[in-house]
């Protein structure tokens, strides 16, 4: 790339206001129904939603951690290469649940 030195891909990184850096799953590619018939990333005929890694997160992000699990649509995303990983991009608006283990077992509904 012209203009980024090299040692560009070393330096440390630091998400900025509501994104996140997310690691998908590479299992969330292709899967096989419950015959056995094994159905391409290519084959979706309704969205799916697909679960990652945050590896990242800006100062504004609220419900988010480093290391939590999220669930969002790999229709929302713009892909990024960091270290040689490839990671993707999300705003916080664009993830739709949280697992951690640090969540307390309510359903997070208030009434």
């Amino acid at each position: 790339m012209i203009g980024v030195p090299d040692t560009a891909g070393k330096l440390p990184i630091k998400m900025l206001h509501d994104r996140i850096l997310v690691a998908q799953r590479r299992e969330d590619g292709e899967r096989r129904s419950t015959g056995g018939i094994l159905i391409p990333a290519t084959a979706q005929v309704a969205k799916r939603l697909v679960w990652g890694e945050a590896r990242g997160v800006g100062s504004s992000v609220r419900q988010v951690k480093v290391g939590d699990q999220v669930l969002f649509s790999p229709e929302d995303q713009h892909e990024v290469e960091v270290h040689g990983e490839e990671l993707i991009i999300l705003r916080e608006r664009d993830v739709h649940a949280v697992a951690a283990e640090r969540i307390e077992e309510s359903t997070g509904l208030y009434l």
